[in-house]
């Protein structure tokens, strides 16, 4: 399985345009970031509309800016099939992060119709043996693969604390193609490392040069083999998509990171 992730408010027309390509290219779902700006559910409701056969998922909104009440009514405004989605979440600038993770995963089961998943954001170990306890899906973000399948283990030992089956275990996985791809993989990096101290603690944890996390590739053929490490430690790796918002060099990426 590969799904694919595009930025919340991309123009409408080219997310509709890309949604249909990569229902063609067989990908497994369409995934939409959140902006305080731009509604990822929004992004979703354009890809559900143009992808029927693949599945949508929202990662993640975060809890600081979106109470589940809201979340589900904005899910029915939108009329995104429950059956197809998966509704993540996250602490976002929320301290302490597990309570209110833990009570927000118990309210979205409460006001959601039955089946539709719940996916929960994780990078260390506690959050991911909760949403290994807790959720239908872990989005794990900026991990090399040793990381990806050690953090897999976290989730696999919440499952096995709670007695349930260990949910899907998915992440993004930045990806840029051509020419000014490795400068665009490290800007994209550069801005994640500063975004807050969760992060900055996760970067400096890591303790690699910019640039080293993710894909940035010349050929369709790289791409693959780049991706394959990543492809072998999850469940569901999500392409992240870095290009210009423009219709070739979406494309250019979908095509080339495609199953």
């Amino acid at each position: 399985m590969r799904g694919l992730g595009l930025t919340a408010g991309l123009d409408a027309g080219l997310t509709r345009d890309l949604g249909a390509h990569c229902e063609q290219l067989g990908y497994h779902s369409l995934w939409s970031n959140d902006e305080p700006t731009a509604s990822g559910l929004e992004t979703l409701a354009h890809l559900a509309a143009v992808a029927p056969r693949l599945e949508v998922g929202l990662g993640v909104l975060p809890l600081d800016r979106h109470d589940p009440a809201r979340i589900v009514t904005e899910i029915e405004r939108l009329g995104i099939d429950p059956a197809k989605l998966w509704v993540g979440i996250g602490s976002g600038q929320l301290c302490p992060q597990i309570d209110p993770l833990r009570r927000a995963v118990g309210e979205l089961r409460e006001l959601l119709p039955p089946g539709t998943r719940i996916v929960v954001a994780a990078m260390r170990p506690r959050l991911c043996r909760l949403g290994g306890a807790l959720a239908d899906g872990v989005l794990l973000n900026w991990m090399l693969p040793d990381q990806l399948t050690e953090a897999r283990r976290w989730v696999q030992e919440g499952a096995e604390e709670a007695g349930r089956a260990a949910p899907i275990v998915a992440s993004y996985v930045r990806v840029a193609v051509g020419s000014g791809s490795l400068e665009r993989l490290r800007d994209e990096e550069r801005h994640y490392r500063n975004i807050n101290d969760n992060h900055r603690k996760h970067f400096a944890a890591m303790n690699v040069p910019p640039a080293s996390v993710g894909v940035a590739a010349s050929t369709p053929q790289e791409v693959h083999q780049k991706l394959a490490p990543y492809q072998s430690a999850l469940d569901l790796p999500i392409v992240r998509v870095l290009a210009n918002a423009d219709a070739t060099s979406l494309t250019a990426v979908a095509d080339a990171a495609a199953p």
